[in-house]
């Protein structure tokens, strides 16, 4: 798609006091004076973050550091790197509320364009819904994308400003849809989400799924037409929710772990020199239970958002037993053993009900985008595909 011209960013080396090290330094009268000289020195010198840029600037091996901004609406031009043209060959896809072009070119929900972004000099504007705030709080995305730099997880926070932040470059590819079913890589990706899933994060541990998916449903309410309201079946999804919700209360599910939440290729990226994994985009990150991230996981494989139709989900490509099993028995394995047969099992059986929830938290993200998002992707049928998916599966899933 082309996306929509931007204004340039601001130009970090103009921005006052700004520290590329983030050490904490004790202000002094001589250290102003300074700083206030080779500001003067920098504001005269050629700035290679500002806008235009030649075409040979576009290279890996030049690239240093991505400049992301933390608000507003603007899209990246294709010139930017992640969004417009797609370097994979495939229809860009849109980019999910709150992160970069979505490697559905970010979906837009799709946190990705992480590549493709990391591979440009130039800053790189977050492919924003014009209402971010209806799906997560920028301030609390801010937090956890400090609190994953402090842990060593994902890119260096490198400095911040008003309206941005600079991450540090990664020398790495973002995954593909076929990547995910590759047995190495998803051995790779199971133990990564593992260590994920144990970071000691702050704050309470309390489980997100429930009220997100009961705040959303209202959003949705409010946003969609009578007859596409009727035609999804919303005014039946609140005893749906009340009642997955009381299902799974007792279940192995109550494993709480600090979840990701949109596992889809676009927001894994991995060093191919090193076979390193750097999961990113924390937008939707919270604690929920670790069976709801392995689900959601799994069913982004029916996912190509760099297929010419991005938005058509193909559920044949949802791993099979032995490959769910794998999966399962490699997330649960330690440096010291093996999990036993049926720990393997229980958490198999309680992942599979919670791509019923899966079902539900990205059809209903589906009605909300499709009424805040001028992205040339088709939401409205992305989310019947997921709703139908949650009819289909509910009778053998509970039932199992």
């Amino acid at each position: 798609r082309q996306s929509k011209t931007s204004s340039p960013l601001p130009a970090v080396a103009k921005l006052p006091y700004f520290s590329p090290n983030l050490a904490s330094r004790t202000r002094t009268p001589e250290s102003e004076k300074q700083e206030t000289e080779r500001s003067k020195e920098e504001a005269r010198a050629p700035n290679p973050l500002a806008p235009p840029f030649p075409p040979q600037v576009r290279s890996k091996e030049r690239a240093e550091n991505v400049v992301r901004e933390n608000g507003g609406d603007r899209e990246p031009g294709p010139e930017a790197g992640g969004a417009g043209e797609d370097p994979q060959g495939g229809a860009a896809s849109p980019a999910r509320p709150g992160g970069r072009v979505a490697e559905r070119g970010g979906l837009p929900r799709a946190g990705g364009g992480a590549a493709q972004g990391r591979h440009d000099q130039r800053g790189v504007p977050g492919a924003l819904a014009h209402r971010p705030d209806l799906f997560f709080d920028r301030e609390d995305e801010l937090r956890t994308f400090e609190c994953m730099s402090r842990h060593g997880q994902g890119p260096r926070l490198l400095g911040r400003f008003p309206n941005g932040r600079v991450e540090e470059f990664i020398h790495a590819r973002t995954l593909s849809a076929p990547d995910l079913r590759d047995p190495e890589i998803s051995a790779l990706v199971a133990t990564k989400l593992r260590e994920f899933h144990n970071l000691d994060m702050p704050g309470p541990k309390h489980v997100l799924l429930w009220d997100r998916l009961k705040n959303w449903l209202k959003t949705a309410k409010n946003l969609c037409p009578t007859d596409q309201a009727n035609e999804l079946r919303l005014d039946c999804l609140e005893n749906e929710i009340a009642s997955l919700e009381k299902e799974f209360s007792g279940d192995y599910h109550h494993w709480i772990g600090f979840c990701h939440n949109d596992l889809q290729y676009g927001n894994i990226m991995m060093d191919e020199e090193t076979n390193m994994l750097t999961i990113i985009d924390y937008e939707y990150a919270s604690f929920n239970p670790v069976a709801y991230d392995i689900a959601n996981h799994f069913c982004e494989m029916a996912a190509d958002y760099h297929s010419e139709k991005p938005h058509i989900l193909n559920y044949s490509k949802y791993p099979d037993i032995d490959e769910r099993r794998r999966f399962v028995k490699t997330y649960l394995t330690t440096s010291c053993e093996e999990p036993e047969a049926e720990e393997v099992e229980n958490l198999l059986q309680s992942v599979e009900k919670y791509t019923l929830a899966s079902h539900l938290v990205w059809g209903l993200w589906g009605i909300i985008s499709d009424r805040v998002n001028d992205i040339d992707f088709d939401y409205q049928e992305y989310a019947r595909q997921r709703f139908e998916q949650y009819w289909q599966k509910k009778p053998a899933v509970l039932t199992s």
